[in-house]
């Protein structure tokens, strides 16, 4: 890159450019260890960098913005985007040192308070913050049978009987946990990925992988909600058993039954989730756990 300086009159000169290049950016990384009771847990969190810019940052103060920062892409004029999902880097070492964390505009700023180098096409890692440790978590089990079914308002009721009849089998597994200082976390989290393990006690005592989820950004206060996997030792049935229409007094009725099994020798808790999808004006009339 060159630039062409014009100055009035001879002298040195302090300047400072800022200009935005693409090919270097950075995302976040999440550990989250769960204790063998599944009730606790350790969190440690990094920065991921790569830089295929195509130049060495020698020396840098290393900036990272977190939040929904919004960029035109080239032919888009004036129009942008709204919600556009990103992270933004300025300038870049592997030494263990955390960043300092402030609120900056509507995002928040992160900043390594020392100077750090990154070379041209690599990938380096930093700790992000201190490794959390001990902080109450819990594993959520829910089945929600029309998971991937599409919800649409439509002007008329939708009464074809066979509409929301196909069903998920399985049984959704999170992990939930409170972002908030009382709960020995609340810092904000950039979104990123978080990868959930267990201790095998009963084996080597190695951490064992137990899946994995994508979480958004999320300020102090707010829930981690992580969806890392299906159980196995779970499966539920969600049939239609009976249905009417009455197209005179413009009203349907469906019966549906959810039937969930649980090969586990514990008992174990399952939400199930329900979504009422032939109009928003609807109503429950019965139920029952039986």
């Amino acid at each position: 890159m060159l630039w062409q300086l014009y100055a009035p009159e001879a002298g040195r000169r302090t300047v400072r450019t800022a200009y935005q290049t693409d090919g270097i950016t950075w995302r976040a990384d999440y550990n989250l260890l769960l204790s063998p009771d599944e009730t606790t847990a350790d969190l440690s969190a990094w920065v991921s960098i790569l830089n295929l810019s195509g130049t060495r940052y020698a020396d840098a103060n290393l900036k990272l913005i977190a939040g929904d920062v919004q960029r035109i892409k080239p032919g888009e004029g004036n129009r942008g985007t709204f919600g556009t999902a990103g992270n933004g880097l300025y300038g870049a070492t592997h030494e263990p040192m955390t960043f300092q964390e402030k609120s900056f505009g509507e995002y928040h700023l992160y900043t390594l308070p020392r100077k750090t180098t990154i070379e041209d096409n690599s990938t380096l890692q930093l700790v992000l913050f201190p490794t959390a440790r001990g902080f109450a978590v819990e594993k959520v089990l829910v089945y929600y049978g029309q998971r991937d079914m599409e919800y649409r308002i439509t002007p008329n009721p939708q009464t074809d009987a066979v509409i929301g009849q196909k069903a998920s089998k399985k049984v959704d597994v999170y992990v939930r946990f409170p972002n908030t200082e009382s709960n020995k976390l609340g810092m904000p989290l950039p979104k990123g990925k978080v990868r959930v393990y267990k201790t095998d006690t009963g084996g080597d005592g190695a951490p064992e992988f137990l899946g994995e989820a994508l979480i958004d950004h999320t300020a102090r206060n707010e829930t981690v909600l992580a969806l890392i996997g299906q159980a196995f030792d779970l499966t539920a049935d969600r049939v239609q058993t009976d249905y009417s229409i009455d197209p005179q007094g413009q009203w349907v009725q469906d019966t549906i039954k959810i039937t969930v099994r649980n090969a586990k020798k514990t008992p174990q808790k399952v939400i199930v989730r329900e979504n009422l999808y032939r109009w928003f004006n609807w109503e429950i009339t019965k139920k029952s756990t039986n």
